[in-house]
């Protein structure tokens, strides 16, 4: 067990390369603005489908 926290802690330091500052920022801000967008996405889907069905139900009833 102790030679695997050694192991993976030096494959943490050593190994594995972390983003910059800059770039974890550029990229939060990239998924942010992405989910905004799906977000946007799925909000219009549902009022259209809402408002269509209402004017079928509106025909119907």
């Amino acid at each position: 067990m102790i030679n695997y926290i050694k192991e993976s802690y030096n494959e943490l330091v050593n190994k594995v390369t972390w983003p910059t500052w800059s770039s974890l920022q550029s990229s939060a801000a990239l998924v942010m603005i992405a989910s905004l967008l799906f977000a946007l996405v799925i909000f219009a889907m549902d009022f259209v489908f809402q408002h269509g069905m209402e004017g079928i139900y509106s025909i119907l009833y």
